[in-house]
């Protein structure tokens, strides 16, 4: 069990120094653009999970991890709310739809654990349904990794104070303001209930195979350090040697000699940016 979900008053760790994490963030950045091309070279098929409190980070580590990929082979899965015939379905049937195909990295921010998470605490789902989750979730996962899945499951975790101090940031800040939901609201009242509801989660899929790995988040930088650190240990990849790419000389121009078009007689945006040098 995380030391910062249970504790409000657990010791915040102190500041990483800007140079050093800046560096050592570049550096893991580079090894995950060579991990991938492990993946793509090898037919490689990766799922990762990203669970966790509301506001511990999870997006910010994700968009980091996302940042220089090739994204014709990553995608993020964050599906919305399912509809009335998906909700007619087996639980699992549309995130089958979203597993990885040869050579591609799918990220789901939030997974079907979204129902032993907020449909367990907001009443969304039925106990048995419930229960029969819970039950399904490790067959299902252990199905993934039997066919060769690489399969990581993370949990961010994060102090009830400090997810309180962001959300109050969100709150204020008019650029991050959409990020703040009203269920993001509720989860502050319903903090034990979610309490509860992890710990259950965890004592029926935190197995052999399939472990839950936690990535405590007091600390963002800490956070996306760390979890980019253990995805590159985690999958036994090995670097690529990149194709050579050879630029060609650019050709003479032809004896037709090609005019562009007059440049008035197209719409340009304005150059606002000029005003800048002033």
């Amino acid at each position: 069990m995380s030391k910062f979900d249970h504790v409000a008053s657990a010791a915040k760790p102190p500041k990483l120094k800007k140079a050093a994490y800046e560096a050592e963030f570049k550096r893991l950045q580079a090894k995950l653009v060579e991990m991938q091309q492990w993946v793509i070279e090898n037919d490689q098929r990766v799922i990762l999970i990203f669970e966790g409190r509301d506001a511990a980070g999870k997006g910010s580590a994700i968009k980091r991890i996302m940042q220089y990929l090739n994204p014709r082979h990553a995608r993020i899965v964050a599906l919305p709310k399912p509809t009335e015939r998906e909700r007619s379905q087996w639980y699992f049937q549309r995130y089958v739809e979203q597993l990885p195909a040869a050579g591609e990295i799918v990220i789901f921010d939030r997974s079907w654990y979204n129902r032993a998470g907020v449909e367990r605490v907001m009443g969304y789902c039925t106990e048995r349904e419930y229960l029969r989750f819970l039950r399904q979730a490790p067959i299902f996962e252990r199905m993934l990794v039997e066919d060769g899945i690489h399969l990581i499951k993370y949990w961010f975790s994060v102090s009830d104070e400090e997810q309180e101090l962001r959300f109050r940031s969100r709150a204020e800040d008019p650029m991050r303001r959409w990020k703040l939901s009203p269920m993001d609201v509720e989860s502050i009242n319903r903090w034990e209930d979610y309490s509860k509801a992890k710990d259950s989660m965890f004592a029926a899929t935190d197995l052999p195979g399939i472990r839950w790995v936690t990535v405590e988040s007091e600390d963002k930088k800490r956070s996306r350090i760390n979890v980019i650190s253990d995805i590159l240990k985690r999958i036994p990849w090995k670097r690529v040697q990149p194709r050579e790419v050879e630029i060609p000389p650019r050709p003479k121009v032809s004896e037709s000699h090609y005019e562009r078009p007059d440049r008035n007689d197209f719409e340009y945006a304005e150059d606002v940016a000029a005003k800048l040098q002033a």
